[in-house]
């Protein structure tokens, strides 16, 4: 009998129960937020723009920090922690931003079923969870296909930006980047970048600097 093959996950579901509060942002204000697919981002925000993708946005402080800041861009999150897209929903709602569309979703699926080629001119992955166990390496997100996936989707001199306070998964993430020749390090060959002034610190980032970790930054041009 044949047995059914499930993708890896990069993820796993920790839900906690929702807030009454929650519960009320996901059933109210989903509708003209959570976005349904195929992905056209013109008509999606109404507008020409450059478009940036984050993947795993977590609470939101990242993209909301950037959408204030840079009204001028298109921002679209992916994201499976509910509390996250919840709290983000709130804050769309209170500073009645028109520049950030949410996903519930894995990320993988979304990029290889509903996003067009070459229409990102960002991608960006802040902190994804390292999965420090050697046994669950193979969970982690930035793998050689998943980067070859990004690089599909992402324009001419598309970048790619990274970040992460565990040093093995920078220097894997690195090395998997420099072995694809149809990206380009912003940095010199084999070295990591300095912190972008645009990305904003995140509640991952300082419990990083906490524990005394470094951080390390990966920025790459599509070629």
């Amino acid at each position: 009998m044949n047995r059914l093959v499930r993708p890896i996950r990069s993820f796993v579901h920790r839900q906690k129960k929702l807030s009454n509060r929650q519960q009320l942002a996901l059933s109210t204000l989903c509708d003209q937020n959570l976005i349904s697919t195929p992905l056209d981002f013109n008509k999606l925000f109404q507008r020409e723009a450059y478009t940036i993708l984050e993947i795993g946005f977590g609470m939101g402080d990242s993209l909301l920090q950037q959408a204030l800041q840079y009204p001028e861009n298109n921002y679209l999150g992916i994201e499976v922690h509910r509390p996250g897209i919840a709290l983000l929903l709130t804050q769309i709602e209170k500073y009645k931003l028109k520049n950030i569309k949410i996903i519930y979703a894995d990320a993988t699926e979304i990029l290889a079923r509903s996003t067009p080629k070459h229409s990102l001119d960002l991608v960006q992955i802040f902190f994804p969870d390292p999965w420090p166990k050697n046994r669950h390496h193979k969970r982690r997100l930035v793998q050689a296909k998943f980067v070859e996936l990004l690089h599909e989707k992402l324009k001419l001199n598309g970048k790619l930006h990274l970040a992460t306070d565990w040093q093995d998964y920078a220097q894997q993430m690195l090395k998997i980047l420099e072995n694809t020749p149809q990206w380009k390090n912003t940095a010199k060959k084999n070295q990591f970048a300095s912190r972008s002034p645009t990305r904003p610190i995140t509640k991952f980032e300082k419990r990083g600097q906490e524990l005394g970790h470094r951080i390390w930054d990966l920025i790459f041009l599509t070629v």
